[in-house]
């Protein structure tokens, strides 16, 4: 079967996949936007462990469980510090160590919000464009995941997601 990439409007934590990813600080601290999001709607077990696990390095990934949430798993990202900004570096390698921690436990499925667009201020364009080719370039080995969905808050991210998709595959031929 094909492993395919999509593009989806939509709440990320009502996803039915094997794991969600969290745009997460290096406390794995659950504060604003997804991670506020996944606070609420998975319930306090998602912090709890984060608070075990927590603190983890920039650009490294931790996975907990999905509590409440129709996904199984959330894998946290960490992007930036707590109060920090995401870079071009620590996005590539949160997306790098989040797909390895999703191929450690064989995943079929994973989605991922705007890594960083949000309260750490980092550009959507570039953000797309890092987070499709680190996927992409996942996707060349030989990997578990099946599916990968980009869920986009609001159209603007989508359309950019979608644009940046089609600018990367017609390079690419």
């Amino acid at each position: 079967m094909p492993t395919r990439i999509h593009f989806h409007k939509g709440d990320i934590t009502e996803m039915a996949v094997d794991a969600i990813v969290n745009a997460a600080n290096t406390d794995l601290a659950l504060g604003a936007g997804v991670a506020g999001a996944i606070r609420r709607k998975g319930g306090p077990r998602i912090q709890e462990e984060c608070d075990r696990i927590g603190p983890i390095d920039l650009g490294g990934a931790a996975v907990t469980t999905g509590g409440n949430l129709k996904a199984l798993y959330v894998i946290h990202a960490a992007s930036m510090r707590l109060g920090g900004r995401t870079t071009a570096d620590s996005l590539r390698q949160s997306v790098r160590n989040t797909l390895e921690r999703a191929e450690e436990k064989a995943f079929k499925s994973i989605a991922f919000p705007a890594i960083g667009t949000g309260v750490a201020g980092f550009p959507m364009e570039e953000c797309a464009r890092i987070m499709i080719e680190e996927a992409q370039t996942h996707l060349k080995s030989r990997t578990s995941l099946e599916d990968i969905y980009f869920v986009l808050y609001d159209d603007a991210a989508l359309q950019t997601f979608e644009q940046t998709y089609k600018q990367l595959q017609s390079r690419a031929k």
